[in-house]
């Protein structure tokens, strides 16, 4: 917390005004002072309740081909395969009301931004309201973290490796959602505080980046809701945790046409014209109303505190139907409406962490895996194969990504981490789809140092 100067500042006001007090006994200015020190320490208890902190994350990064595609932190510029960049840097401001006599916080107001060399961009700005009686219950609106599964709300500051799965990249655009979240959890005096739900309406189309519009083009509210469990054992030496998650929502679609998996005459998989509803019975071409957009997902955590170390295991399965187009599966991050033609693919993918303290020393390691398959339906080389009629094609959208990761985690003190981290990338193939015949050269070294405060 940054606050120190100026709480060293008012507490040095507060003395020499006592000081005064005490040689200047007239009432007038006894009153005066009093009413001076009264609002020193107003002043005081709002700059107590102020919490201001945030992490910087620079970083060196050396990719296997320049201009290479990449899901390590962005896309390498043509021509580059070496790159410095400021990855994140966030600055949070948190004001928490005085705890009532049940000890419960009523309010609470985030504002956090992140500066990097690509811009400022806005990340949380939030308003959580608790009702005062039981501490059960409380509402959040604003811009926030999504509540869909674990390794959305898993801070960036904490995770052991240097980015988010390829799959929550895509379906969740910068893991914010604008809209209204409930939260049910017992206080942490009840027996069942170890027991959440989340659930909330947004607006479906994620937070912006530096620069960029995310207002909502549509009527259509994503319905996204988790519901968790955290636990420790008497010892304190296991803790473990599980939750389910589902997204119910879409978005508009005008005078695009809608494709789904299917065969055309010959038997052979690719896209051909979606003759199902969309929200309300078969409809006509050209008149849809939404796409269809939902996904389940379960996860789990493990943390075992022994002789070697803590050992930690985590891990995320989501599958479902995604609306993209026909190069994307990326969901929409933009306030435009859309206007290329909809292929809605069923998918699949999960990340699993193991991550190992060494012994006492601050040294920790990292093995990570995870899988995207955009579409479920098709594989090998059945991808790229030629359609005939109406029917499309699939292609390198609809490629299986496996990739593992392997890190080094280095605690210099309790705010600066050093991390070495290397990402193995490999890619479905097919014969029948150029460029994707052969697994590309992809993997990304990361080299990271990072400051809290």
């Amino acid at each position: 917390m940054k606050n120190f100067p100026v709480l060293l500042i008012l507490v040095l006001l507060l003395v020499v005004s006592g000081t005064v007090m005490a040689q200047n006994p007239s009432p007038s200015t006894a009153d005066s002072l009093t009413l001076q020190m009264n609002s020193l320490k107003k002043d005081l208890g709002i700059l107590k309740r102020i919490k201001v902190s945030g992490y910087l994350q620079p970083q060196f990064q050396y990719a296997d081909s320049a201009g290479q595609p990449s899901f390590a932190g962005g896309n390498f510029a043509a021509g580059v395969d070496k790159r410095f960049m400021i990855r994140r840097g966030r600055v949070k401001f948190q004001y928490t009301s005085p705890a009532n006599e049940k000890g419960i916080a009523t309010s609470q107001y985030v504002l956090q931004l992140d500066a990097t060399d690509r811009g400022i961009a806005v990340k949380d700005v939030y308003v959580k309201i608790s009702e005062p009686w039981t501490g059960y219950f409380s509402l959040t609106a604003g811009m926030f973290n999504n509540p869909f599964g674990h390794e959305i709300t898993y801070s960036s500051s904490q995770r052991e490796s240097p980015e988010r799965g390829r799959m929550s990249q895509l379906h969740f655009p910068n893991e914010r959602e604008v809209g209204v979240m409930l939260t049910i959890q017992p206080p942490k005096s009840s027996k069942l505080n170890w027991l959440r739900l989340d659930a909330g309406f947004f607006n479906g189309i994620g937070s912006p980046s530096a620069g960029v519009d995310v207002s909502d083009f549509d009527n259509k509210k994503d319905f996204i809701s988790r519901l968790s469990m955290t636990r420790t054992t008497t010892s304190k030496k296991i803790s473990y945790g599980a939750g389910v998650s589902y997204y119910d929502g879409g978005f508009r679609i005008d005078s695009v046409t809608v494709y789904e998996n299917g065969k055309d005459a010959n038997g052979t998989t690719g896209f051909i014209i979606d003759s199902r509803a969309i929200d309300n019975g078969p409809v006509p071409i050209g008149s849809r109303d939404h796409t269809r957009r939902n996904y389940v997902g379960a996860d789990a955590q493990l943390a075992v505190e022994w002789k070697a170390g803590t050992t930690a295991l985590r891990g995320e399965f989501i599958t479902g139907e995604q609306p993209g187009n026909s190069t994307s599966t990326k969901s929409p991050n933009d306030k435009n409406p859309i206007v290329k033609d909809v292929y809605a693919r069923n998918f699949n993918g999960a990340y699993f962490y193991f991550v190992q303290d060494l012994f006492t020393s601050p040294f920790q390691v990292v093995v990570k895996y995870d899988w995207y398959d955009p579409n479920t339906d098709v594989e090998g080389n059945d991808i790229g194969q030629s359609m005939i009629g109406s029917a499309k094609a699939t292609n390198e959208t609809d490629i299986r990504y496996d990739t593992w990761g392997f890190g080094l985690l280095y605690h210099f003190d309790a705010n600066i981490r050093f991390m070495a981290y290397y990402d193995v990338v490999n890619n479905e193939t097919s014969n029948n789809l150029q460029g994707f015949t052969k697994d590309r050269n992809d993997n990304v070294f990361t080299l990271r140092m990072q400051v809290k405060f």
